[in-house]
């Protein structure tokens, strides 16, 4: 396990760099002239962040970026 100690400040730059890069995920998985195996690896890489937010983000922010099973 790592630890590290950051500052309000960097929590939110961190904050607003993984929001920003899953927002374009999320806007490339609706353009249907991705194919397929591209927006799985998306997918995966869309969990692996949003894994990281939840560490550093409040619940509610977290709740507006949860991906329904639907949607998957």
């Amino acid at each position: 396990m790592l630890g590290m100690m950051i500052n309000e400040k960097e929590v939110k730059e961190i904050q607003y760099l993984i929001k920003r890069e899953m927002d374009e995920i999320l806007f490339d998985l609706d353009d249907e002239r991705i194919d397929h195996i591209v927006k799985r690896a998306m997918e995966e890489r869309y969990k692996i962040l949003f894994s990281l937010f939840k560490r550093v983000a409040p619940t509610e922010e977290c709740l507006t970026y949860l991906r329904s099973i639907k949607s998957i």
